[in-house]
């Protein structure tokens, strides 16, 4: 037998026997290999070994849980589900995935990529597409990012393979190793991630149920002086807040003060009909606006577009270019054209309305709970109740087939960890996220397994 199952099974052994408990967080697999005098490969694959016999549960940068209540011959899982969860038949639900899908979505893209198929168009799609895209590509963004009072200058818009590689080459262009880039308390996680490839140091700004308080920034910037600010003011993720003109008015003029640039995340801004003016208007000289294709259309075939002051073109440009997150030109033709006929407008709407539903949805099953959340967005936020933590309830949703994403992914300060969850609600389909959500919602009213027993990390219930 393989070393990496060998050691499987003994962790097996201890989640079986209770050494290991529900909930329990695994080392991170660089430490458990030290610690086993093993290879991180090795490790890695012990890990997957485990995550293959459903006991447990996580991903890379956010750690690792043990999933399983009991075991059963060659360590596979036995959950013993109450009433209210997910029927042992029934397909795992992902609430961490938040990709919407409009009903008829593939009828509605398919006409605008035929044209792409002739063997003449699509030679000239498939050659690598400059960072500035086409004209026509210019114009159709400027056209479909543009909000009432504010539309960009073509001459200033770029374009990367996804929303998410646009936030890096913004950050590339604009923080060295060792800067840091003021952000709201809860990010998005992957911003987490680049700012750790880029060596980049993120700062928690205080907030408020209106967004960041501009009074923080300049404090944060005094403390030690920031490079950047990324922020999202619009439908922000995870909490679903949007922040007000006035407030709006008021971080643009201390950025203006400070000469702090911005990159402003304008991903789900689709979904708010009536935002605000996004910050680029009030500082149009600071404000680098990020946003893309893949929540108005799909993931699969996406664009990521930046919006970058007038002098930092050819900056962020050149790194796009050298991060090699220059988006290709077959997507960028297609976008172009969903654009102009109209195909993006129509997927707005219909998900829009997707939305609004979903939301109804979670006010009704989780009703008398501390759920924050848009009727507009497509997560909420959710403050769980005594004794639940974040990672042991993350693990039991799990033992019952529904992933969802817990509060610390989101937390740029450490000490200030938040027993909440995440919930995605786009992309499972409405009768599963209907179950789904009834099942959470008994879960967080039974109080946890082991309620009034220690739980991991020394809290007890």
């Amino acid at each position: 037998m393989s070393d990496y199952r060998r050691i499987a099974d003994r962790i097996a052994d201890d989640i079986a026997s209770g050494r290991l408990r529900p909930g329990q967080q695994l080392p991170p697999q660089r430490v458990f290999a030290r610690r086993r005098g093993i290879a991180g490969s090795t490790a890695g694959r012990v890990y997957a070994e485990l995550v293959r016999r459903g006991l447990v549960v996580g991903e890379v940068g956010r750690g690792t849980f043990v999933r399983a209540a009991a075991a059963g011959p060659y360590g596979q899982a036995l959950i013993e589900a109450p009433a209210a969860a997910t029927s042992p038949n029934s397909a795992p639900v992902n609430l961490e995935l938040n990709y919407p899908s409009a009903p008829g979505q593939s009828e509605l893209l398919a006409p605008a990529l035929a044209p792409l198929l002739r063997p003449d168009v699509l030679t000239e799609a498939l050659r690598p597409a400059p960072a500035n895209g086409t004209a026509a590509a210019r114009e159709a963004a400027a056209d479909l990012l543009a909000t009432p009072g504010w539309r960009p200058d073509p001459g200033r818009v770029l374009f990367a393979g996804n929303a998410r590689q646009a936030i890096a080459a913004t950050l590339a262009s604009l923080v060295r190793p060792g800067g840091r880039v003021g952000v709201e308390p809860l990010t998005y996680p992957l911003v987490k991630q680049i700012a750790a490839r880029l060596g980049i140091t993120l700062v928690a700004l205080e907030a408020d149920g209106e967004g960041p308080r501009p009074e923080s920034v300049a404090a944060a910037h005094r403390t030690a002086p920031l490079s950047a600010l990324y922020l999202q003011p619009t439908l922000h993720n995870p909490t679903s807040v949007t922040t007000s003109e006035p407030r709006r008015v008021e971080i643009a003029r201390v950025v203006r003060e400070l000469g702090l640039p911005v990159v402003e995340d304008r991903i789900w801004s689709f979904l708010h009909p009536h935002s605000p003016a996004p910050l680029a208007a009030h500082a149009p000289g600071l404000v680098h606006v990020v946003d893309g294709l893949s929540k108005r259309v799909a993931p699969g075939l996406t664009v990521g577009f930046l919006v970058v002051p007038e002098q930092r073109v050819d900056a962020v440009a050149a790194a796009v270019r050298s991060g090699g997150w220059s988006a290709g030109r077959f997507a960028l033709e297609a976008g172009t054209r969903w654009t102009a006929d109209g195909t993006v407008a129509r997927l707005v709407a219909a998900k829009r309305a997707d939305a609004a539903g979903r939301q109804r949805l979670v006010a009704e099953e989780l009703a008398g709970f501390a759920v924050r959340s848009d009727p507009l967005t497509y997560y909420a936020w959710w403050e769980l109740p005594a004794p639940w933590r974040a990672d042991t309830f993350t693990a039991a949703a799990a033992a019952l087939g529904i992933a969802v994403t817990p509060g610390p992914a989101f937390v740029v300060d450490p000490n200030r960890t938040p027993d909440a969850v995440r919930l995605g609600l786009a992309s499972a389909a409405v009768p599963d996220l209907t179950r789904a959500l009834r099942t959470l919602a008994g879960l967080a009213r039974g109080g946890g397994a082991g309620a009034g027993t220690p739980l991991p990390g020394g809290r007890t219930g």
